[in-house]
C-alpha cells in the first residue's frame, strides 16, 4: 500500500514568477451536503501547459464551473492574471477562452456564422472578428469549411472549431475541459498537438483536463484531482519520483487508490 497518497493538508501553490495565468486557492463547492470540491490550490503558468487529471466525478468539471463564473464561489479564491474572479470578473474573464465538455456550437449555422457570433459578444467589430476566423480557421486546417455547416462537419473537426471560437478573441489563458472524449486516435493527436503548438509558439497558458493519461507527457505539468480533493501538483517526472513509481499511470493508482505499482 501506499501510505501517502492523501497528503493531510493541499499542496502549496508553486513559486512562479510575475502572477500566474490561473491561481486557486482553497477553493472549495459543494452541492447540497454533497462536497464536490475540498480545499483545491493549484496555479497554471503564463504560456505553460498544465494537465488537470482526474476519473469521472473527481471534480474536473465543477471546478471548470467556477473559474468561468458559471458558480460563484463562496470559499476560497480564484484569480486570472492577478484579477480576482469575484473582485473583477470582467477583468479576470476577458483573458481566458473555454471549450467545454459539451458541444456548444449551433448545428444549423455555418463555421462562419458561429465565430462570428462569438466575436460579437466579445465586442469584436464585424471587420475583426472576419479577420481572427480566417486566422484561426487556417491555423487548424478548416480554411476550406468556413461556409460549411457545423452539422456536416465531423466530431475530431467540430471541436477544432471550438478551440478556433475560444481562441477568436485572444484570450491569454485557455481552459479545454474533456476536449477529446469521444474522438478517434488521429483527432485526439491532432487537437492536442495544435495545443500544445499554441503554447510553444504564442505563450498561450492552457489548463487541459481529462481522464485519459495517454495525453499526458513527461514535460507536462500535472494536477490530479480525485473526489474533489488535490492529490499532487507537479511535472510527471516529479510526481512520480514522489509516489516511487516510472509511469503517470502508475503514480495515478498509487495517489487515487493507495495501490502502489512499478
Amino acid at each position: 500500500m501506499y501510505e501517502a497518497a492523501i497528503p493531510a493538508e493541499p499542496p502549496p501553490i508553486p513559486t512562479i514568477h510575475g502572477p500566474p495565468a490561473l491561481a486557486v486557492e482553497e477553493l472549495s463547492h459543494s452541492f447540497g451536503k454533497r462536497v464536490a470540491l475540498d480545499r483545491v490550490s493549484f496555479a497554471v503558468a503564463p504560456g505553460g501547459f498544465t494537465m488537470l487529471l482526474g476519473l469521472n466525478g473527481a471534480g474536473k468539471t465543477t471546478l471548470f464551473s467556477l473559474i468561468t463564473r458559471l458558480y460563484s464561489n463562496r470559499t476560497g479564491a480564484i484569480r486570472i492574471f492577478g484579477f480576482d474572479l469575484r473582485r473583477q470578473p470582467t477583468r479576470a474573464l476577458e483573458r481566458i477562452g473555454v471549450v467545454f465538455q459539451q458541444p456548444t456550437l449551433d448545428l444549423d449555422l455555418s463555421v462562419r456564422q458561429n465565430l462570428r457570433y462569438h466575436g460579437g459578444l466579445h465586442g469584436m467589430s464585424p471587420s475583426d472578428c472576419e479577420a481572427r476566423a480566417r486566422e484561426e480557421l487556417a491555423r487548424i486546417g478548416l480554411a476550406d469549411r468556413a461556409d460549411d455547416k457545423v452539422r456536416a462537419l465531423s466530431g475530431g473537426q467540430r471541436r477544432r472549431v471550438e478551440i478556433a471560437r475560444a481562441l477568436l478573441h485572444r484570450p491569454s489563458l485557455l481552459l479545454l475541459d474533456e476536449p477529446t472524449v469521444g474522438l478517434d486516435a488521429e483527432s485526439r493527436r491532432h487537437i492536442l498537438g495544435h495545443v500544445r503548438g499554441l503554447c510553444r509558439e504564442q505563450g498561450l497558458a492552457v489548463l487541459w483536463a481529462t481522464h485519459l493519461m495517454d495525453e499526458a507527457n513527461d514535460e507536462d505539468s500535472v494536477v490530479v484531482l480525485h473526489q474533489g480533493r488535490l492529490r499532487a501538483s507537479g511535472s510527471v517526472r516529479a510526481i512520480c519520483a514522489e509516489t516511487g513509481t516510472s509511469a503517470l499511470p502508475a503514480a495515478f493508482a498509487a495517489l487515487t487508490t493507495g495501490e502502489r505499482r512499478p
